[in-house]
């Protein structure tokens, strides 16, 4: 049975911490892959401004070149809106109708998964391999009365956690100073040719 890591966002754009999560995600749950699936228009974020789908498509591409065990899949940004993760894992799931699926996430989206669109049909489609980040404390008693069952299917990841976001990435750049080392150097080639996040 294939073991297939799903790691969503706006890549916007993909930073250290996506590929750190997806390589720490790869390694400690023995995926054969991960595949990283760009937000068509999150629904959290409908009032931010998001950068066009192409750009970030194209980003999360150079990102990820070169590691074979990363895949872009674009069925989110592809579908029609409303862009609700309990409605890309049936999609995934009948690309993939073998596989064992994880969605990846950080402790910082674990801790608002009650907020998310049926989260108990969430986590009956998948397995959750969930990575600390800085300053972030799940209050499991609460969340478990909010999403019953969710601790049965967290697999939580160990290592390093770093405090890096794709918002301040694009405030730094706005603030006309460079995301050296913050992003893959691809990226940041691409950011700078298209002028991406300029003031």
């Amino acid at each position: 049975m294939e073991r297939i890591g799903l790691l969503g966002g706006t890549f916007d754009p993909p930073h250290i911490g996506h590929l750190w999560l997806a390589e720490a995600a790869r390694q400690q749950l023995n995926l054969d892959r991960v595949l990283f699936m760009p937000a068509g228009r999150p629904p959290h974020k409908a009032d931010d401004p998001v950068t066009a789908a192409h750009h970030r498509l194209a980003m999360t591409a150079l990102a990820i070149q070169g590691n074979l065990h990363l895949a872009l899949d674009e069925s989110d940004i592809r579908r029609p809106l409303p862009h609700y993760t309990v409605t890309l894992l049936p999609l995934v799931r009948q690309a993939h109708p073998d596989a064992a699926l994880w969605l990846l996430l950080g402790s910082d989206s674990l801790h608002d998964l009650p907020t998310w669109r049926q989260p108990r049909q969430v986590i009956s489609q998948c397995r959750l391999g969930v990575l600390p980040r800085p300053g972030v404390v799940v209050d499991w008693v609460s969340l478990t009365l909010a999403v019953p069952g969710v601790d049965a299917v967290v697999d939580p990841l160990a290592g390093p956690s770093l405090d890096v976001s794709a918002t301040a990435i694009r405030r730094w750049v706005a603030s006309g100073h460079s995301p050296r080392y913050l992003v893959p150097a691809a990226v940041l080639e691409y950011i700078t040719q298209q002028r991406l996040y300029q003031p």
